[in-house]
């Protein structure tokens, strides 16, 4: 568990009272520590909407927990289902939330009404939470493998990472995903640096991965967005990894808007490309990344201002013409073709529909027995 002020913190957790849904309000950092207590359905839904909490896995666990506050504040089962619903449509990219919303109401709904259906909830929420941070330390053990084979074929010089966006603990409860093999790697000795991208719109690199890595005590700097390209031609990055929001069995990835073009570069300048992720991204319905996974449109406005702070106060100041218009599509699809390898809790393997399966034979043996094979 990550330290903040010398206290082990996750971004979420359920409170001693056993129904407050407590999380760290990540609009506001790396310049102020905020916690926000979710008590009803509209702030879940609000929390996930507004970035309150981001990133695949997070958003699946806070999607767990926003079932428990279902139960605790519905009326009867139709309202209880209905607020699940709306939980579980409240951003459309990212397949944890769906996931982890269906799997917490069909425990609750086997269980008997009362309080053994919220200890049911409470119980798979929390469930949930410890497999998702299992999946992820295993993902940097199996990650750092590529950061110390590279440390070997460099003699131990500084292996050059870069990353997109913020995969790291406040994405995933722990670890992170992307992060997981840096975070490893660094606990076993391994003299790395990363190439933060500030990922804009809303700079969740530059705010969050920074903060991230500098309170852990590893060497990294933030770039912009359109660096990434020339420093990889100069041979200054050995290899990109990110995370990822959804990705079909075939191996297309959706990810953070900015992600394609990292891929690109990438494979132009030979510098490998790997996609972290845990199982539970995955989406074992999906064939065809680009036509099919759904790409969240978010509001100008993420685009037309920035946030910062001055003179010791937070601030937002506008950066476009007051009459111009801003497009902010959220994430985009790198197909699969661009990917070196996907890291997940099992292994490294190639991001193909035949390696994927190998390593996940029990979602093909699904999908053979629905006729789908």
């Amino acid at each position: 568990m990550h330290r903040v002020d010398g206290k082990r913190m996750r971004p979420i957790w359920l409170d001693d009272d056993g129904r407050t849904v407590k999380v760290i309000d990540q609009r506001w950092l790396p310049h102020r520590m905020e916690i926000l207590a979710l008590t009803t359905v509209e702030q879940v839904i609000d929390a996930i909407q507004q970035m309150v909490v981001r990133g695949a896995p997070l958003i699946g666990v806070t999607g767990a927990y926003g079932v428990l506050v279902a139960l605790r504040t519905s009326t009867d089962e139709n309202a209880f289902l209905d607020a699940c619903d709306r939980v579980k449509a409240a951003r459309p990219t990212a397949v944890n939330l769906a996931w982890a919303v269906d799997r917490v109401v069909a425990r609750a709904m086997a269980a008997p009404p009362g309080d053994a259906r919220i200890e049911t909830v409470i119980h798979e929420a929390g469930q949930i939470t410890e497999e998702e941070v299992d999946r992820c330390r295993r993902i940097g053990e199996h990650g750092a493998r590529i950061i110390t084979d590279i440390s070997r074929t460099k003699n131990g010089r500084t292996v050059h990472l870069l990353t997109h966006c913020n995969a790291g603990w406040l994405a995933c409860v722990e670890w992170g995903t992307a992060t997981a093999p840096v975070y490893v790697a660094h606990e076993m000795g391994i003299d790395l640096h990363v190439w933060v991208d500030e990922t804009r719109p809303l700079n969740q690199g530059a705010r969050l991965t920074a903060w991230e890595l500098g309170r852990a005590g590893i060497a990294h700097t933030v770039i912009t967005d359109n660096a990434g390209g020339h420093l990889m031609q100069r041979g200054m990055v050995d290899l990109v990894v990110v995370g990822t929001d959804r990705t079909t069995y075939t191996g297309d990835v959706a990810n953070k808007i900015g992600t394609y073009l990292k891929a690109l570069a990438a494979r132009d300048n030979q510098v490998p490309f790997y996609v972290a992720l845990p199982s539970s991204t995955f989406d074992w319905e999906l064939r065809d990344g680009l036509g099919q996974i759904p790409i969240e449109e978010r509001h100008a406005d993420e685009v037309h201002f920035v946030q910062g702070k001055r003179d010791g106060a937070i601030a937002r100041v506008r950066v476009s013409p007051a009459d111009s218009p801003a497009a902010n599509p959220a994430f985009d699809v790198t197909p699969a073709r661009l990917v070196t390898a996907f890291i997940t809790e099992r292994g490294v393997c190639a991001a193909s529909e035949e390696a994927i399966m190998g390593l996940f034979p029990e979602k093909k043996n699904k999908r053979r027995a629905q006729g789908l094979v």
